[in-house]
């Protein structure tokens, strides 16, 4: 078996974790948390598929196809997510692959524009207007809203001037998505060229099957009882796992509830990406240690079913998948304990269909690396450090 390097306890299934619940009282809200750990789940498949220019998110597959590359150039319910202090404490995201999809092609199609539409921005109005409840009518909310600031009828400011929660929603969806959109190069023919767009990547790489559906908050009873706080995905041992996002790696090693893992830290620091169960005898992708900088759709692992076991190196899972999370950190001490925010991935994994990272086989090796090379300004700038 290939060595393996550090043995941090990071991820989900570690520590006393929990999330925080609540109504609001003005713009407060406390809780008491739920502890956080990792594991499995089952069958279906979905995902988005778009259709001509315009992304269609589809409950039946997770295809897509896009006819252009990326261009260069308040509601009386009850909100369920608060800041208290200095820093947020618990956020619910339910943005859906529809209303993701929406905000992202104005943002794309806007930019270089005299008027550029921030796609954060967008679902953060659509957020504030319903209070986080995502349904059909969003797509709507934002189209209207988009529309009316590209003609110069009105400004995001002049929309949400007044409206209670949209700073809040700003800054909650800007920590789950802030990194996945910007500006990026390609490697095409011996030249890079520059882009402007998804730079944020599917986990699982292009042409290799998987099935998903969404099993957050589903009970687990592994060691103890506990909700499961991630996104699970099913597949082939073996399937070449990608990092979502440009990072550092943070975490790598054994964990009991996790088995093989690995955990990435966005450069800002907000986003922590755990990807857990990896394949037995050979988890990692070769070099891969912690410290290590990372670019969006480089391959990092294997999938397998490693976990549930204080032994290393064991397959007590009993179906083979991919179980990757989210957690958000707005302050350090909500790292590990009983103040973790780990968010819902499934819509955002339905999104991110739109962008996979094709990978080819090394040689006779287990090893895979992705086909089409890809420069990140903020991982040259950590490379640089």
């Amino acid at each position: 078996m290939r060595k393996q390097s550090g043995r941090k306890s990071s991820g989900p299934g570690t520590g006393a974790g929990s999330r925080i619940r609540s109504k609001i009282s003005g713009r407060r809200q406390s809780g008491i948390g739920l502890a956080i750990r990792v594991e499995l789940v089952l069958l279906a498949a979905l995902g988005c598929v778009a259709i001509g220019r315009k992304l269609v998110c589809s409950r039946q597959g997770a295809a897509w196809q896009q006819d252009k590359a990326p261009q260069w150039s308040e509601s009386s319910e009850a909100v369920e997510v608060t800041a208290d202090g200095d820093y947020i404490k618990w956020v619910e995201f339910n943005v859906t692959c529809e209303a993701m999809a929406a905000a992202y092609e104005w943002d794309v199609d806007s930019y270089g524009k005299e008027i550029h539409l921030d796609w954060i921005g967008l679902l953060a109005y659509a957020g504030a207007r319903t209070g986080g409840k995502f349904d059909g009518g969003s797509v709507k909310i934002i189209n209207e809203a988009a529309q009316k600031i590209a003609d110069g009828e009105t400004t995001m400011e002049e929309l949400t001037d007044g409206m209670e929660y949209y700073d809040y929603y700003l800054e909650a969806y800007g920590a789950v998505l802030g990194g996945m959109v910007g500006e990026f190069s390609l490697k095409e023919e011996n030249r890079w060229k520059r882009y402007y767009g998804l730079k944020a990547f599917f986990p699982i790489a292009k042409g290799f099957d998987y099935s998903h559906y969404d099993d957050f908050g589903a009970s687990r009873s592994y060691g103890y009882s506990r909700p499961h706080l991630g996104h699970d995905m099913m597949g082939l041992v073996g399937t070449p796992i990608i990092a979502v996002e440009s990072g550092v790696v943070e975490a790598l090693g054994w964990n009991q509830y996790g088995g093989w893992r690995i955990g990435i830290r966005s450069f800002d620091g907000k986003r922590y990406y755990y990807y857990a169960h990896l394949r037995q005898n050979y988890p990692y992708a070769e070099g891969l240690e912690e410290g290590s900088v990372v670019t969006a759709g480089d391959v990092i692992g294997y999938m397998g079913h490693t976990g549930y076991s204080a032994t290393e190196n064991v397959n007590n899972i009993k179906t083979v998948h991919l179980h990757w999370g989210l957690q958000l950190i707005f302050d350090e001490s909500q790292k590990e304990g009983d103040n973790e925010i780990w968010v819902d991935c499934y819509e955002l994994t339905r999104f991110l269909g739109r962008n996979r990272s094709e990978a080819a086989k090394i040689g006779d090796t287990r090893e895979w690396k992705r086909i089409r090379e890809m420069t990140d300004p903020e991982a040259e700038k950590a490379l640089q450090k």
